[in-house]
């Protein structure tokens, strides 16, 4: 089997390296540091223990804190412009993947001839980059170990910048900045890592052994501890195990890249701003369904490692994968995420639109398992309205 791995160079996951910020701004020799981070971070004051750290060791910094869920072109561009206003020499992304993303290509654009329109698509950034740190603040996105940055251009279309000089050279894994996510974002981001991990492991053209194993290690942890992390928000263990979740499926699917789930549920990020874990969520059991006829035997494996007592009551990979796609459903039931398009406010005119738009995600359904037409994805939507 022949294939490329690629990720994050160095990751620590240990409560409170947050604290220790300015040890690993040393070790990149990074002394005039851009904290890049949104609003909300700053009003809980999740970023008090990296700013106090570099406060501490006289280490220079600023914080661009107005990035937006979905960031916007205007956004990023502003956030460079600003980094570039200060000198900066090193970045540190705070948040959830909108944070961690404007942060990659502040890294990657500030000392750079490119503009971010000239960056879109794969393998189009022609420079190296300054040191980065990432720290997630949610268990989801796993954009701390991608290659990967999401941007909105115009007013709904959201489009992929995909390149390893994205890779930070540090993840900081730290539950302890998970502790108070409310409920309703720790299911929602949590879904989304669990869907990072489904469909790495069901990805059609880059699967391969070494993101198999991530994958399943993700989701048999993630499987197993987001009821806990969602009804119990103080438990440090399962909100750890989240976080390193959500890192495994991370890497896996920066390797064996996502498909159809992504692909149906951009749209509704970009005409409905729902936040993208619950879009996933949204059209996740639907997207299974269609694909059982190319995917059933895979996620009986799935099946297998999260739910081993229902399977060694069934026989054949069909009942132990619909096994699983009904636990899937328990599951986001019971951690109180809505289950409908209609329910979150999405219109049933705006379907054939969405559908369209979903078609567009060329390089997503190209790895999903079976291959997907632009009504076979209006039947999707309609069966998830």
């Amino acid at each position: 089997m022949s294939f490329v791995f690629n990720t994050t160079k160095s990751i620590v996951n240990a409560p409170n390296a947050a604290s220790e910020i300015a040890e690993y701004c040393y070790k990149l020799n990074i002394k005039n540091v851009l904290l890049v981070t949104d609003p909300g971070i700053v009003s809980l004051g999740l970023h008090q223990k990296i700013t106090t750290s570099l406060q501490d060791n006289a280490i220079n910094f600023a914080v661009f804190s107005e990035v937006e869920v979905d960031p916007p072109t205007e956004v990023i561009e502003n956030a460079i412009s600003f980094a570039r206003k200060n000198n900066i020499d090193g970045v540190i992304g705070l948040g959830g993947g909108s944070s961690l993303d404007t942060a990659k290509l502040i890294a990657a654009l500030t000392d750079s001839k490119q503009s971010l329109n000239d960056v879109f698509g794969i393998d189009k950034l022609e420079n190296s980059r300054l040191p980065l740190i990432q720290i997630p603040t949610t268990a989801g996105t796993g954009s701390e170990v991608t290659p990967i940055s999401i941007v909105t251009t115009g007013e709904a279309m959201k489009m992929g910048i995909v390149s390893s000089v994205l890779l930070p050279d540090i993840a900081l894994l730290d539950a302890t900045l998970t502790v108070k996510l409310p409920p309703h974002i720790t299911a929602a981001t949590g879904i989304d890592a669990m869907v990072h991990a489904i469909e790495a492991y069901t990805s059609k053209i880059k699967k391969n052994i070494y993101s198999d194993m991530l994958a399943l290690q993700a989701l048999t942890l993630m499987s197993k501890n987001i009821q806990t992390a969602v009804h119990q928000g103080e438990n440090l263990a399962a909100r750890s195990n989240m976080m390193l979740g959500a890192t495994l499926a991370g890497q896996a699917f920066a390797n064996a890249p996502v498909a159809a789930v992504h692909a149906l549920a951009y749209p509704l990020g970009g005409h409905y701003h729902i936040p993208h874990g619950l879009s996933n969520s949204l059209v996740l059991p639907h997207v299974l369904k269609f694909n059982m006829p190319a995917a059933a035997h895979l996620y009986a494996e799935l099946a297998e490692a999260i739910i081993p007592d229902t399977c060694s009551m069934l026989g054949s990979d069909t009942e132990k994968a619909e096994a699983f796609i009904q636990h899937l459903e328990y599951l986001i039931t019971d951690i109180g995420l809505p289950t409908r398009l209609e329910s979150v406010a999405v219109t049933q005119d705006s379907l054939v639109t969405l559908a369209k738009d979903a078609m567009k995600q060329e390089r997503l359904l190209i790895n999903n398992p079976r291959p997907m037409n632009e009504a076979d994805i209006l039947a999707i939507y309609q069966a998830a309205y």
